[in-house]
């Protein structure tokens, strides 16, 4: 039996390090002067069509059919999306392109899935995963969005984020019944401004014509019937990033929906993230969890794209972080069974710095080209960046900050350029890891990777040298769509996917093992070499 997975997110060898660099020195000496010094307006980092100078093309709909038994991917297909910028830091996408991906992926598929000559009535299960904040809200009469998508990344509402921190007691940026901090990240500040400033959309809202929802919601409720009957619908995951959604009793909350003064009846229902209920959907953190099959509490991965996403399983009792993370929803595969934890880290710019290197600076004309450049030389030679194009995520939250690139010497040239651009995303994934051995208090062992950036061997092998520990890979390095289509497959009434820890099916994986020790210095394996 095969089934299909949904994703909706952007695109989603031997070398040495500066044996004086480490994670202490880059937040010591180069992180933490730009968090408030660096205090300028926003710069976008996409390269502009000249044609239309607020769009820029991304990559980001894609649809892939795996074999239940085996996991194996037996088809797919990618549709490009445009993100546009209509101002400084906002950041939007067109709800009814994103729409059309998904039929269009569907029908490319089918006709692929045609062509190797498996029968599509095989298929028993559709699994959705998706950006987890990125915010809609349509008009449930006549089907249509009253607004563009308001995207995970868009920075619009800090002021508003700045105002509701300096109104809480003790200006406490975190919030115990969402685990999450008060930043723009998240999807409540969105659907603010949106009620705010958007007149179709307060309008729809008075006269109980308004939905609300991520883009899980909006797809699902448009795939099954929309205003005929669409199932209006999110999941636990995607709910947990609202900073609406308690996730201590699995509900919206109606004190934290007074207090950013939302209707709760705009609200999708929450469900788990494994029944039938039309479709099925997860978070696309969360579902590379799965996909990765981190069922056992300790366990983590990271997700190399857009950004850089590290979960932690903590098992069905939420760890409060101290330390700068966030707490939030990881699975809840069946709506009688328990809902399971995750600590979690968040960057904002991982592969993005690697577009803004090829768009912006022109050193690369590919984004596969930066393994090559980088390894021309081994080494950044003093030469640090800091991509915080939009603000710094975890642990630090703080919007205001801005990106840095110094280190700067006559001998510095594009590969060393390219080189410190990897160690970024490296570093930044050691500050979270660091922060999330503290609140869990169990070091990691290992740190299982996906995500587009991962078949970057070099950066592979640099982030197990950063981390000293080994990073493992698996052969399929799109692991959210994996998870999506697991939960799917597992759903009571469908039943084709086994989640039961014997029956896990598994995945070949590619294992770097660190050839630098804590110390700094090359190990053993290493200098035989």
């Amino acid at each position: 039996m095969v089934w299909a997975g949904i994703s909706y997110g952007h695109w989603t060898q031997l070398h040495f390090i500066d044996s004086n660099l480490n994670a202490q020195r880059y937040r010591d000496e180069i992180l933490r002067p730009i968090v408030v010094p660096f205090v300028c307006r926003h710069h976008l980092m996409f390269q502009y069509d000249n044609a239309q100078p607020h769009v820029a093309r991304i990559s980001t709909q894609f649809l892939e059919v795996f074999d239940s038994k085996t996991a194996e991917l037996l088809s797919h297909h990618q549709v490009g999306i445009k993100q546009s910028f209509p101002k400084e830091g906002w950041v939007e996408e067109d709800p009814k392109e994103i729409l059309q991906s998904v039929y269009e992926c569907m029908e490319r598929t089918c006709e692929k899935l045609g062509q190797l000559n498996i029968d599509i009535s095989n298929i028993k299960a559709v699994g959705v995963t998706n950006q987890r904040e990125t915010t809609l809200v349509w008009d449930k009469e006549t089907g249509e969005p009253l607004y563009n998508a308001i995207v995970w990344l868009d920075l619009r509402t800090q002021s508003t984020v700045e105002r509701l921190i300096n109104s809480t007691p003790g200006k406490n940026k975190n919030q115990l019944k969402t685990g999450l901090p008060i930043s723009t990240y998240f999807s409540a500040v969105k659907l603010r401004w949106l009620m705010d400033n958007v007149e179709e959309v307060a309008e729809a809202v008075l006269t109980h014509r308004a939905m609300f929802g991520t883009v899980d919601s909006w797809l699902i409720w448009c795939l099954t019937g929309g205003k005929s009957g669409g199932v209006h619908v999110t999941d636990v995951t995607n709910a947990s990033r609202t900073m609406l959604f308690n996730i201590h009793t699995l509900d919206w909350d109606p004190e934290l929906c007074k207090y950013f003064d939302v209707p709760m009846e705009i609200l999708p229902q929450v469900k788990s993230s494994s029944e039938i209920y039309g479709s099925m959907c997860l978070g696309d953190q969360s579902a590379a969890l799965v996909g990765q099959m981190c069922f056992q509490d300790g366990q983590a991965k990271n997700t190399y794209g857009t950004g850089c996403f590290l979960l932690r399983n903590t098992g069905i009792k939420p760890v409060m972080s101290d330390h700068g993370l966030l707490t939030t929803l990881a699975y809840k595969l069946g709506k009688d069974s328990p809902a399971h934890y995750a600590l979690e880290g968040s960057v904002a710019i991982a592969g993005a710095v690697v577009r803004w290197l090829k768009d912006n600076l022109g050193i690369i004309q590919s984004s596969a080209e930066i393994e090559k450049l980088a390894g021309d030389v081994g080494s950044s030679y003093g030469c640090y960046f800091v991509p915080a194009f939009s603000g710094l995520y975890a642990p630090y939250w703080e919007p205001s900050a801005r990106g840095i690139i110094c280190g700067l010497t006559q001998f510095t040239n594009r590969s060393h350029l390219a080189f410190a651009a990897l160690e970024a995303v490296c570093f930044q994934t050691r500050e979270i890891l660091e922060a999330m051995n503290q609140d869990y208090g169990v070091p990691l062992t290992q740190l299982q990777v996906d995500g587009g950036m991962t078949s970057n061997r070099l950066l592979m092998q640099l982030q197990a040298d950063v981390l000293c520990i080994p990073v493992v890979k698996p052969s399929m390095s799109e692991t959210t769509a994996l998870g999506a289509a697991m939960a799917a497959g597992a759903a009571e009434g469908v039943g084709v996917w086994s989640l039961t820890p014997g029956n896990l099916t598994t995945i070949p994986t590619d294992k770097y093992q660190p050839l630098i020790n804590p110390e700094g210095e090359r190990t053993a394996s290493d200098l035989d070499q």
